[in-house]
């Protein structure tokens, strides 16, 4: 059974247009030159336009609530038919990170071609959960309902999420019975199994990464432990929550990183159930989330995927 907790108050009521922030440092209106050491360099493969320019771009940064944490910085292309979106969803434990860390991933998609949703979210010091998950939805809401004003198609989208953002993705994805328009969840190291990496943290062999996590997890769920607040850890335990009507989901974990392949796993097993197709990548080393999707080849497998979700 699922647990049904609403997104934040006013998910319906925001005019974005109301909320116009000045463009945030680093992100002009325009965008014509590539990142120099872009971490998803552009390739060959298949756009969602006729042509994947970046000099009809405009970015701008806005707020989808009120909380200073709640913002994000969209990337539109002004001109040509209506593009399939990316969100784009950073780690940091839950507790830290900061869009700004995903500007050379939201470049990259957006020189493919695609509308890019940069977001930002509550963190686990501003709000427990489920506020991030809340959140996710809010922005994907608020973009839909402003598709036109973006160019973007509002049925045609997939989340990115990276380690506490993949698990942010793949929670958005698995909500309620499947979100309008989702056509996709990429997780690169995700947490999907919050429960999981609470056991693995314990005990003398866990590592100092093992046991930061289940820390950071118990932060999230309020400061309480799976014994005390069994709900909280249900609603934040994503193959809980599979249904048929999910989007499909592909994840990359390093094979001995802290975050290790088992949790896709136990999604992979919990859709498979519901009959939903699910991709696990993994990858030889220890790399975690943003340096493991530099790995050669991890960001053109990631892009090809995305690009067979929302071809024409």
């Amino acid at each position: 059974m699922r647990t049904a907790v609403g997104t934040a108050a006013g998910v319906g009521a925001l005019v974005l247009a109301s909320f116009l922030l000045a463009p945030s440092a680093g992100a002009s209106a325009r965008v014509s030159d590539p990142a120099p050491n872009s971490s998803a360099s552009p390739t060959p493969s298949p756009s969602p336009s006729p042509s994947a320019t970046t000099s009809d771009v405009r970015i701008r940064t806005f707020a989808y609530g009120t909380h200073v944490r709640q913002r994000m910085d969209v990337w539109w292309h002004e001109t040509g038919p209506r593009r399939p979106a990316v969100f784009v969803i950073h780690g940091g434990w839950w507790s830290g990170g900061d869009k700004k860390y995903m500007t050379s991933v939201s470049r990259s998609f957006s020189q493919l071609g695609y509308t890019v949703v940069n977001l930002d979210y509550r963190l686990s010091g501003d709000a427990a959960w489920p506020a991030q998950r809340a959140d996710t939805l809010d922005v994907i809401a608020t973009v839909r309902r402003h598709a036109e004003q973006f160019n973007t198609d509002p049925d045609r989208y997939v989340l990115l999420g990276f380690s506490a953002g993949g698990h942010l993705a793949t929670a958005a994805g698995a909500y309620g019975d499947g979100l309008p328009g989702l056509r996709g969840v990429v997780g690169i190291s995700p947490v999907v199994s919050p429960l999981t990496a609470y056991a693995d943290g314990q005990g003398d062999g866990a590592s100092l990464e093992q046991r930061k996590l289940r820390k950071a997890a118990i932060v999230l769920a309020g400061g309480c432990s799976p014994r005390q607040c069994p709900a909280v850890w249900s609603s934040m335990e994503v193959p809980y929550h599979a249904t048929a009507g999910d989007a499909p989901v592909m994840t990359v974990h390093s094979a001995d990183e802290f975050v290790p392949p088992y949790q896709s796993g136990t999604l992979k097993q919990a859709l498979a159930e519901v009959g939903v197709p699910m991709t696990v990548k993994t990858m030889p080393g220890t790399q975690h989330s943003a340096p493991l999707y530099r790995e050669p080849g991890v960001a053109d497998a990631v892009q090809k995927w995305v690009a067979d979700r929302l071809g024409h």
